[in-house]
C-alpha cells in the first residue's frame, strides 16, 4: 500500500509536469504566432496614410502644430489627451482656421501612461492604423518608446513628431521614470488586449461653447506669437 501510494504520487507529479510543459509550449506557440501576425499588421499600417493625430498634452505649442496639420489634412482625426483648457484649444483652431469637426478632447489622463491607457480603447474603436504622435523633444525617448510598445501591440504604427517648445518644458525626464514607464507599458501591452478602460470625459471640440467659457475665469498659455487674448 505504501509503495502504491509513492508510485501514485510520482505518477501525479509526472502528469502535472507534462501538463505544465504542454501549457508553456502552447503559450509560446501562441505568443510567437501573435508576434508574427502583429508584425505583418504593423508593416501594412506603416504604408498606410496617417489617419489620426494623437497629441500628448503638456504644451499649447503641440496643439498649434495639430491645428496647422488639420488645416492641411481636414479629413484626419485629431485626438488631444489632457491638453490645454478646451476654450484655449478652440481658440487655437480658430486662429489657424483649422476644421474642428474631427477634433476630440480627452480629459481623463493624469500622466503619460494614462494618455495611452485611456485612449487605446478609443483608437481601437476607430480602427486606427497609423498615428502621428505629437509631443516635445524633452518628452523623448520615454513617450516614443511607450507609444511603440502600447500602440504597436494593437497593430498601430506610430510616427513621432517632436514639436519644439518656446518656453519652459512642461515635463522633466529621468532614466528612472523612463524605466518604470517602459516596464509597466510592456505589462499593459498584454493586458490591454482584453481590458478596455473607459474615459467619461471625452468631448468633441464642436461641443465647446466659447460664450459659456468666457463667463468663467479661464487662462491660456500666453505666448507672444500666439496672441490668444
Amino acid at each position: 500500500m505504501w509503495r502504491n501510494g509513492i508510485r501514485f504520487h510520482h505518477h501525479l507529479q509526472r502528469n502535472w509536469r507534462r501538463l505544465l510543459c504542454l501549457g508553456l509550449l502552447g503559450l509560446a506557440i501562441f505568443l510567437v504566432g501573435w508576434l508574427l501576425l502583429n508584425t505583418l499588421r504593423l508593416q501594412t499600417a506603416a504604408s498606410a496614410p496617417v489617419d489620426t493625430v494623437f497629441v500628448l498634452g503638456g504644451s499649447i505649442r503641440r496643439e498649434v502644430y495639430a491645428a496647422e496639420f488639420a488645416k492641411e489634412h481636414p479629413q484626419t482625426r485629431v485626438l488631444i489627451s489632457q491638453g490645454s483648457e478646451p476654450p484655449c484649444i478652440l481658440l487655437v483652431f480658430q486662429k489657424f482656421k483649422a476644421p474642428i469637426r474631427q477634433v476630440w478632447l480627452e480629459e481623463c489622463a493624469e500622466s503619460t501612461f494614462d494618455n495611452f491607457y485611456f485612449n487605446i480603447p478609443l483608437l481601437r474603436q476607430w480602427n486606427v492604423r497609423n498615428v502621428k504622435l505629437i509631443t516635445s523633444p524633452t518628452h523623448l525617448p520615454r513617450a516614443e518608446w511607450m507609444a511603440q510598445i502600447l500602440l504597436g501591440a494593437q497593430g498601430i504604427w506610430v510616427e513621432v513628431t517632436p514639436v519644439e517648445e518656446l518656453g519652459i518644458p512642461g515635463n522633466q525626464e529621468s532614466w528612472l521614470k523612463t524605466g518604470l514607464d517602459v516596464t509597466r507599458s510592456l505589462i499593459w501591452a498584454v493586458l490591454s488586449q482584453v481590458i478596455q478602460p473607459h474615459c467619461s470625459q471625452l468631448t468633441p471640440l464642436t461641443d465647446v461653447d466659447l460664450a459659456v467659457w468666457q463667463k468663467l475665469d479661464f487662462k491660456c498659455e500666453n505666448q507672444w506669437w500666439l496672441r490668444l487674448e
